[in-house]
C-alpha cells in the first residue's frame, strides 16, 4: 500500500465576500423587514378594531330596534286606552254616576230663536 501523503500547509482560509458589503446588506434587510413587521402590526390592529367596532355598532342597533319595537306596541296600547275613554257611554256614566249630572227634562231646556 502506498502512504499518502496529506500537505496541510497549503489550506486556504475562508475568504471573506466584502465583509463591509455583507454586512450592510443584512442591515438594510433588517430595517426592510422591520418597516414590514411594523406596517403589518399597524394594519392588524386597525383590522381587529374596526371588527370590534362592527360588532358594538350591530349590537346598538339591535338595542334601538328593540326599544323601538316596544315603543310602537305602547303607542298602539296607547291609543286603544284613548279611543276606549273618548266613548260617549262611558263618559254619560262617569257624568252620572261620579258628578251627580242628569240629562235635562223639558223645562229645563230653553229654545233660543
Amino acid at each position: 500500500m502506498a502512504h499518502a501523503r496529506a500537505d496541510y500547509g497549503k489550506v486556504a482560509a475562508p475568504r471573506t465576500f466584502g465583509g463591509v458589503e455583507l454586512s450592510s446588506h443584512r442591515i438594510d434587510i433588517f430595517k426592510y423587514l422591520m418597516i414590514c413587521m411594523i406596517l403589518f402590526t399597524v394594519v392588524s390592529v386597525f383590522h381587529v378594531w374596526s371588527r370590534f367596532r362592527l360588532v358594538e355598532l350591530n349590537l346598538q342597533i339591535s338595542d334601538i330596534t328593540r326599544q323601538m319595537k316596544e315603543s310602537e306596541q305602547e303607542q298602539k296600547r296607547l291609543k286603544l286606552e284613548a279611543a276606549s275613554l273618548k266613548t260617549p257611554a262611558r263618559i254619560e256614566t262617569i257624568a252620572k254616576n261620579e258628578l251627580g249630572m242628569a240629562l235635562p227634562n223639558e223645562l229645563q231646556v230653553i229654545h233660543v230663536k
